[in-house]
């Protein structure tokens, strides 16, 4: 069984009425095999009890991937279960420490605070990296700007520029989006765009910033207000956006996100993505986790994400 909760939107490649079709009819077909499917033994792999469920739970960013996982595992193994959850990578960390969750998604690294609320659970996380990802920044199709350095990004977010004619586009407001602070990915732009990596700054979003609870909540905002940026995991950048391309510094190269950029390590907003487990995993869970870092990473590029290179495989 998968079930699927989150407010998460789904990617690009998941929206045409053909594709949405042939996944309704999937996931019933995947129900089918769950509830019909005599619980015995699948060859080569290790099984578990009947009614084992697997939950897996955090990131809106890896949601849909998580899903396409988990669909795709079941299909493979109707012995296990697995439910995947979204609501932030914060939820899903904290999920695994308090035993709700068996895996938390995550967009991010965990915090300090958030390994010694673990450890004083009796917990040591384990930390698997499970695909690789670029932030894309988006704005309307019809704004002229088309580049950006890391520099003017973090003096557009912190409020330093607010026009665009400032960075070569028309005298127009700069209408800020981001992610809510429970995002792994508003994290992530926080500390390596806003304050530029520099551990020792305090520089935070501008107060002016929308705050919006999910990918689609940007999409929908740089789709009818032109004077908007956002920010958002390149999987779920749609047709109707356009992409800036970004440069470390003034001068240059600026360079679009895209699989061959994050792998080459030209695009300067990229990062890993993660799962992790409350202690080594063991049984079906561990089968799952090397499924993922095995043959699952070839579903990794059909959601808009990076698969692993062979050098970062755990």
């Amino acid at each position: 069984m998968v079930n699927l909760t989150s407010n998460a939107r789904a990617p690009l490649f998941f929206r045409s009425a053909p594709f949405l079709a042939a996944r309704l009819a999937l996931g019933a077909l995947l129900l089918a095999l769950v509830a019909c499917s005599p619980r015995q033994p699948v060859s080569g792999t290790t099984t578990s009890p009947a009614g084992e469920v697997i939950e897996n739970k955090g990131s809106d960013t890896l949601v849909n991937l998580a899903l396409a996982w988990a669909e795709a595992y079941v299909g493979m193994h109707p012995d296990v279960r697995i439910s995947v959850t979204g609501g932030g990578s914060g939820t899903g960390i904290a999920a695994m420490i308090n035993g709700t969750a068996d895996i938390a998604n995550a967009s991010r690294a965990m915090k300090a605070e958030e390994i010694a609320a673990a450890e004083a659970n009796g917990i040591t996380p384990v930390e698997f990296v499970v695909a690789r990802d670029a932030i894309a920044i988006v704005v309307h199709p019809s704004n002229p700007v088309d580049r950006l350095t890391l520099q003017q990004l973090a003096d557009i977010y912190t409020g330093r520029i607010t026009n665009w004619s400032q960075v070569g586009g028309e005298d127009r407001p700069i209408v800020l989006l981001s992610r809510e602070s429970n995002s792994g990915t508003y994290v992530y732009f926080l500390e390596h765009v806003v304050r530029l990596g520099d551990e020792e700054s305090d520089l935070l979003f501008s107060p002016e910033t929308l705050l919006m609870p999910s990918s689609e909540g940007i999409s929908a905002e740089v789709r009818q207000n032109p004077n908007s940026i956002g920010y958002d995991g390149l999987g779920y950048v749609t047709a109707d956006q356009k992409v800036i391309a970004v440069a470390r510094d003034a001068s240059g190269p600026y360079v679009l996100p895209s699989v061959d950029t994050v792998n080459d390590g030209s695009y300067p907003i990229s990062r890993p993505l993660f799962m992790y487990t409350a202690g080594e995993p063991a049984g079906a869970i561990k089968d799952y986790l090397d499924w993922i870092l095995g043959e699952g990473q070839a579903l990794v590029p059909e959601l808009g994400f990076v698969p692993l290179q062979s050098a970062e495989i755990r």
